[in-house]
C-alpha cells in the first residue's frame, strides 16, 4: 500500500540535499572569486613612481641670463637752467670729446637777465662813488670841528651800505652770467651718446635729463636675476659671456654689482657683470648671454632635490627612498629652499633613489615600480 508519509519524507530529503549542494557551490565560487579579486587588487597596488638618483655633492649647475652691453659709467646729462631747446648738435651714437657743446637753449631771456644785473652793478658802483665822496668831505669837516661825530657816522654807514650793494649787484650779475652759460650743455667726458630724450622746440626744465652719455672705458653686461639665484651668483665658480652677433666670441665676466632693491614690477635684481679684456668689436646695446656656473649646493650640503620629493611628517621633512623596489620613509635635514628645489644637509647619500612625484600616496614598505627621472 502506498505510504504518503514515507514519500513526503523522501522528497524532503532530496530538497535538503539539493539546497545544500547549491549553497556549497556558491560558497566555493565566492571563495574563488575573492581570491581572484585579491590577487588582481594586489597587482594593481604596485604603483609606478617617478624617481631620481642623488648625485655626488659639488655638481655644478649652469644658469643662463639674457642681457645687454652697457657702459661702466653712464651720465644722465641735464641743463642747469630751464628754457626752450633751440639747437641739438649730436645724434644717438655720436662720439664726443670733453667740452663739446651738445645742446643749446634759447638765450634771450637769460641774456636780458645778464643785461639787467649788469645795469644794477653800474648803479651800485655809482652810489658807492657818491657815498665815498660824501664820506671824504664830511671827514674833513669833522677834522675842522665843523660837524659832530654822529653826523660823520651817518656818512660812514652810508658808505658801508653802498659797498655792500655793489657786492650784492656783482654777485647777482655773476649768477646771471652763469645762467647764460648754462644755456649750453657740454660733454664733461669723452664718450658716446646713448640716448636723447629732448628735441628742438621742446621746453625743458632745470635738471631734466635730456642726454645719456656713456663714457669711454669699461663695458659691462646688465642682467636681471631672481632673488632665489642671488646666493649662487655670488658664489659662482665662473661667469661666461657670449654674444648673439659674435657667435665665436666667449669672454670671461666678473660680478661687479648687485642692486640692493628689487624691481617693483618684475621682482628681480639688476646685476652688472664686468667684461674682462673686452675687444673693440663689443658695441653698446649688443645682446649678450651670461652663463653662471654656480655650485649646485651650499657648503655642507650633500644633495639638491626637487620640492615635489619632500614628504612632511610632524613638521619634519622626509623623503621616500626606494630599496629593492620597496619604499621607506627617511627624514632629512633641510638647507636652503629654492623656487623649485631644496638643499639637503644630511639624511641622503650619493646613489640613493628617491621618489619625486606622488609622495603623499605611498605608505611604508609598499612595493613600487620605478622609472628613473634622471640625476640632479
Amino acid at each position: 500500500m502506498f505510504n504518503i508519509k514515507q514519500w513526503t519524507n523522501a522528497n524532503r530529503k532530496k530538497v535538503y540535499f539539493s539546497a545544500a549542494a547549491m549553497i556549497a557551490a556558491v560558497c566555493i565560487g565566492g571563495v574563488i572569486w575573492l581570491n581572484q579579486r585579491q590577487a588582481q587588487s594586489t597587482a594593481e597596488e604596485v604603483p609606478l613612481v617617478r624617481t631620481t638618483v642623488i648625485a655626488p655633492s659639488g655638481t655644478e649647475q649652469n644658469y643662463t641670463y639674457s642681457g645687454e652691453v652697457r657702459g661702466r659709467y653712464e651720465s644722465q646729462l641735464a641743463f642747469q637752467a630751464g628754457g626752450k631747446l633751440t639747437k641739438r648738435n649730436v645724434e644717438v651714437g655720436s662720439t664726443v670729446k670733453a667740452g663739446d657743446i651738445l645742446m643749446q637753449l634759447d638765450p634771450k631771456d637769460l641774456q636780458q637777465t645778464v643785461n639787467s644785473t649788469s645795469a644794477q652793478v653800474e648803479s651800485a658802483q655809482s652810489q658807492l662813488r657818491l657815498a665815498q665822496i660824501n664820506l671824504e668831505r664830511y671827514r674833513q669837516l669833522y677834522e675842522q670841528n665843523a660837524i659832530s661825530q654822529a653826523q660823520l657816522d651817518q656818512y660812514q654807514n652810508a658808505y658801508d651800505v653802498a659797498v655792500a650793494a655793489v657786492r650784492q649787484a656783482a654777485a647777482q650779475h655773476a649768477q646771471g652770467v652763469n645762467q647764460l652759460d648754462y644755456s649750453m650743455l657740454y660733454a664733461d667726458k669723452p664718450g658716446v651718446v646713448a640716448s636723447i630724450s629732448a628735441e628742438t622746440g621742446q621746453i625743458v626744465s632745470a635738471g631734466q635729463s635730456v642726454i645719456v652719455l656713456v663714457q669711454d672705458g669699461e663695458r659691462e653686461i646688465e642682467i636681471n636675476v631672481p632673488e632665489n639665484r642671488l646666493e649662487s651668483l655670488r658664489h659662482a665658480s665662473r661667469i661666461d659671456v657670449t654674444f648673439w652677433a659674435l657667435p665665436n666670441l666667449t669672454l670671461e665676466g666678473r660680478l661687479r654689482e648687485i642692486a640692493p632693491v628689487a624691481d617693483a614690477t618684475a621682482k628681480t635684481y639688476k646685476v652688472r657683470v664686468s667684461l674682462l679684456q673686452a675687444p673693440p668689436e663689443i658695441q653698446l646695446g649688443m645682446t649678450a648671454a651670461v652663463t653662471v656656473a654656480a655650485s649646485g649646493s651650499q657648503p655642507g650640503s650633500v644633495a639638491v632635490i626637487p620640492l615635489s620629493a619632500v614628504y612632511q611628517v610632524n613638521d619634519a621633512p622626509a623623503v621616500w627612498v626606494v630599496t629593492d623596489d620597496t619604499v621607506h620613509l627617511r627624514q632629512i635635514q633641510a638647507g636652503q629652499f629654492g623656487q623649485s628645489d631644496l638643499e639637503v644637509l644630511s639624511g641622503l647619500k650619493p646613489g640613493d633613489i628617491i621618489v619625486t612625484a606622488g609622495v603623499h600616496k605611498l605608505r611604508e614598505g609598499q612595493k613600487v615600480r620605478t622609472t628613473n627621472g634622471g640625476t640632479r
